[in-house]
């Protein structure tokens, strides 16, 4: 599946230095566009001991002059997700005018980092030069939530999308690409800037259930109030409210959704983080939540299955595709959670043919997530269960 701008292929074989060379000049012929941007490649763990080989056969035969991306066991292609020991997977994006930077961090700057101006050094690259970023980084090695709350300070409300990469669960290995080099921990950045803007959405795979309410007495990840009500008798009620069917359905599937912008008009879905619920307590009154809301913040309880996720993703998909109103979408990467896949839908493309639905024809490529990396509101955060999908998107 391609567009003009942008084709992804997918290399099913083992490693085989003339067949991927063969295979990847054949791709580059296929892109009709006299230069190759940006590169993303994404590789299930069996390439681990050829990664470096493989990188350097792409870069050189592709004629790739940024190439990115990292591990994972499944991955996504056109309209194909790929799950089970895949192979691998490489895009090629032209999008003109653009102005791409490939930059590598470590948990050394993270724990260094003292504030915005620290990453606008070591990047070389300021808020005002860039358009957002698309990161790869690895989950085992990496403190991704404290480097995520440290890029916040120095670039949102830019959107930071991506994923955390997967790999050997045994050994808890992964690995991160950048141009021909192979890391086994940190991350990887990508700056787009020039032309091209970072749009997506992030879907975080629930259906709103109930009302929205204002959190009055909070402690911490304790809420004890809501809408001056014990927290508890709020779930409950809301949890009844729902028909047999939603009930069944609902049970070990609530989650709680936190608004992130309260100067909207009214509240749709993207405009809540999901979060967990730990614990309920009725004795108390109280539900421990993944997250350290604030007093007087707006949330909305959530439910996800496989319904809900389908219905977030074509509402967001359908709303996306509005706000982009013509605009040209030169391609796209697609982060999804481990947990989505066959696994939540019992089918095999669920995410991927719904992009292509609502969006293609696409020249989409990507990976099966341990964490996705997407904006909620004006700043970025961690999720899981998510589809987290950046669109290259021409900027006016």
């Amino acid at each position: 599946m391609h567009s003009e701008h942008a084709i992804a292929g997918h290399w099913s074989q083992n490693f085989d230095e003339a067949g991927l060379r063969t295979w990847v000049e054949g791709l580059r012929a296929q892109l009709r566009a006299p230069r190759v941007s940006l590169g993303l490649v994404f590789m299930s763990p069996r390439f681990f001991p050829h990664a470096q080989q493989v990188l350097e056969i792409l870069r050189v035969h592709g004629q790739i002059p940024l190439l990115a991306g990292c591990s994972s066991g499944s991955l996504i292609a056109g309209n194909e997700e790929l799950e089970e020991n895949p192979g691998l997977v490489l895009a090629l994006y032209a999008l003109p005018d653009a102005e791409l930077k490939g930059f590598r961090f470590t948990q050394e700057q993270v724990e260094e980092s003292n504030g915005p101006g620290y990453w606008h050094l070591e990047t070389g690259i300021g808020p005002e030069q860039t358009n957002g970023w698309l990161v790869f980084a690895d989950p085992f090695n990496l403190d991704s939530e404290a480097w995520l709350r440290s890029w916040n300070e120095a670039y949102a409300p830019l959107p930071i999308m991506g994923g955390l990469a997967s790999g050997d669960y045994q050994a808890q290995a992964t690995q991160v690409y950048l141009n021909g080099e192979v890391f086994g921990e940190g991350g990887v950045a990508i700056a787009v800037g020039g032309k091209v803007r970072l749009a997506g959405i992030t879907s975080q795979g629930c259906t709103p259930i109930g009302e929205t309410w204002t959190l009055t007495k909070v402690d911490r990840n304790l809420i004890y109030e809501i809408g001056n009500r014990p927290a508890y008798e709020v779930l409950a009620e809301t949890f009844n409210s729902l028909s047999p069917a939603e009930q069944k359905a609902s049970r070990g599937n609530i989650f709680i959704g936190l608004v992130i912008n309260e100067y909207l008009e009214d509240f749709h879905r993207g405009d809540f983080l999901v979060r967990n619920l730990f614990d309920a307590d009725p004795q108390a009154g109280t539900i421990a939540v993944g997250a350290l809301p604030r007093l007087g913040q707006t949330i909305q309880f959530q439910r996800r299955d496989a319904g809900a996720a389908t219905e977030d993703m074509s509402a967001l998909l359908t709303r996306a595709k509005e706000q982009m109103n013509g605009t040209t979408v030169y391609g796209g990467c697609l982060c999804s959670c481990n947990g989505r896949g066959q696994h939540l839908f019992g089918t095999s493309g669920h995410d991927a043919q719904l992009v292509q639905q609502y969006l293609g024809p696409l020249g989409l490529a990507g990976f099966f997530c341990n964490g996705e990396i997407g904006p909620v509101g004006e700043r970025n955060f961690l999720h899981g269960y998510t589809a987290s999908l950046a669109l290259f998107v021409k900027k006016d």
